[in-house]
């Protein structure tokens, strides 16, 4: 039974999951930082084994793409953000194929966990569509019964117009 060794806070690694074209990413820069490993080494490695990261796997970003990633950090000091050089983007499947190449016991439970949350956060999306299906069934039944009360009150209508109308009726009691 091996021992299982929580390295990094969930919500640290959670956020640094992005998503982009409507995926689940990490950065290059992210994940080092996770490994305990330099940018430059990891991207050595990815380099050394490229055969093992197809284009849905891991891609770079394009210059434009690029730009705009760094725009949506506010700072005019790109160094500071480790963003000087497009960043290797990572897919849930690359991220997991980086624990092929990196052999330490760090890199290897630090993966465990960020694919265990990976599976969380793909429950969560799973979870969330089944809410947002359930409220859109509960707007459809409450537009239809809005018809439905509707109608009734036609119905309502048209048989008050329908009615002959009432004469005065002679009163019950004692008179005067």
């Amino acid at each position: 039974m091996s021992t299982e060794i929580s390295l990094i806070p969930d919500d640290v690694v959670i956020n640094k999951i992005y998503f982009f074209i409507n995926q689940k990413v990490m950065l290059d820069r992210d994940l080092a930082l996770l490994y305990g490993v330099e940018t430059k080494r990891l991207k050595e490695q990815v380099k050394r084994n490229l055969s093992r990261f197809p284009e849905d796997f891991m891609f770079e970003l394009t210059q434009e793409e690029f730009e705009n990633w760094r725009s949506q950090f506010a700072t005019s000091n790109s160094d500071k953000m480790g963003l000087r050089y497009a960043p290797m983007v990572f897919t849930e499947h690359g991220v997991l194929m980086l624990s092929s190449i990196l052999n330490s016991e760090k890199a290897i439970q630090t993966n465990i966990q960020i694919m265990r949350i990976f599976t969380k956060i793909r429950k969560m999306l799973v979870d969330t569509t089944e809410l947002r299906l359930d409220v859109e069934t509960i707007k459809k039944k409450i537009e239809n019964q809005g018809k439905n009360i509707e109608l009734v009150f036609q119905y309502l209508d048209e048989l008050i117009e329908k009615q002959e109308p009432k004469t005065e009726r002679e009163k019950i009691g004692y008179k005067k």
